[in-house]
């Protein structure tokens, strides 16, 4: 498999809020550099709950080179993987995680100064970013806004002091809270284009002069502060932002086209080019995903979030046609080039040929 899952040691589960916990793995010799990773990147896990086969992806917030890997789970309302995560994971058990995948994130050498925005959970990449950065490029800065609805909501709150304590003049964080009185009036409020406005004209935060701005958190987050830091001179190929919106809490899917109707109507073949092999599936069911298809048929489909934004799915449609419900993660170049996600992929012909492989 090009995803390769390998069972991990839950070396600890530790409180951060009262709905979020820390996960820490053990990194057996035998992974071999399989899980070097890139500031940034996530993990995907996966796990049978009550039966049911899950994955979701969480962002590592541990710095390469330890000896452990670390992401952050927030209970979401309705999750099952968050819940049981928070709930029943400990240390001692056994989980399967997949190798590093995601290209969000920085290439830690030189001399850098960003700013990173993140609310809530979508703090985690950005601890392992900061850390990363701070110490293993002596002459960078980092300022981190960071958004949260009260203190204890904080996740991360010790290992981000203890970073702003050992760079004391390298490293800025700015507490905002949604829910409870600062004293300072600007710190109170969430993260949106006019509190970033107000942040930068009061030179608490230079948008303009950063080598680039990071953002990770849920969908409007993204839109509201993107066009916001561009209106405030940040050119558009400096702002990198990761959806923190997981699959149990997406919105519901449009309705397929006329074209996706009548393609089902008819009986659509897929091929899928897996690791060299070609497997065979078809799709009968209006509205039903080449990712839905395939599982259906006991084919393992690279996947992940399912919900558009891991890129954990993405192939090359070779022959046929198809349309997505949502692209979250591809790029303009990579859709004119034929590419596509099979968790949001609908044929809109009779046969569909996707390559996996195709880099």
């Amino acid at each position: 498999m090009r995803f390769d899952f390998h069972t991990l040691n839950v070396r600890s589960v530790d409180r951060q809020t009262p709905d979020a916990v820390a996960i820490t793995f053990d990194l057996p010799d035998t992974v071999n550099g399989a899980f070097d990773f890139r500031p940034g990147q996530y993990l995907t896990l996966r796990a049978t709950v009550d039966g049911e086969e899950l994955r979701r992806t969480y962002s590592i917030c541990s710095r390469p080179g330890e000896d452990c890997l670390r992401v952050g789970v927030k209970v979401l309302e309705g999750g099952k993987f968050s819940s049981w995560a928070n709930r029943t994971l400990q240390a001692g058990d056994r989980i399967e995680v997949m190798e590093p995948e995601g290209r969000f994130g920085v290439d830690v050498g030189g001399s850098h100064d960003y700013l990173l925005i993140a609310a809530g959970s979508g703090i985690t990449p950005m601890l392992s970013i900061a850390a990363s950065v701070l110490s293993r490029e002596p002459q960078s800065r980092v300022t981190l806004v960071y958004g949260n609805r009260t203190t204890n909501a904080i996740m991360f709150l010790e290992d981000l002091e203890d970073l702003k304590d050992t760079y004391l003049d390298r490293f800025n964080i700015i507490h905002l809270m949604s829910r409870e009185e600062q004293d300072v009036d600007i710190l109170n409020g969430r993260i949106d284009a006019a509190k970033l406005k107000d942040l930068a004209e009061r030179g608490i935060i230079e948008p303009a002069s950063a080598d680039a701005v990071l953002i990770c958190g849920p969908g409007d987050l993204i839109e509201n502060t993107s066009q916001a830091l561009k209106d405030l001179g940040v050119a558009e190929d400096r702002i990198l932002f990761e959806r923190f919106t997981p699959a149990d809490g997406q919105s519901p899917r449009k309705a397929p086209s006329a074209a996706a109707k009548a393609a089902a109507a008819e009986g659509v073949h897929v091929e899928a080019i897996l690791d060299g092999r070609r497997r065979e599936f078809d799709i009968a069911q209006p509205g039903q995903t080449v990712l839905e298809a395939g599982l259906a048929a006991g084919i393992d489909v690279p996947h992940s979030c399912t919900g558009g934004m891991c890129c954990t799915c993405r192939c090359k449609i070779v022959e046929g046609s198809g349309e997505m419900i949502v692209n979250y993660s591809l790029k303009p170049w990579e859709i004119e080039q034929g590419f596509t996600l099979a968790c949001q992929t609908r044929p809109t012909s009779k046969k569909l040929v996707l390559d996996f492989d195709a880099v």
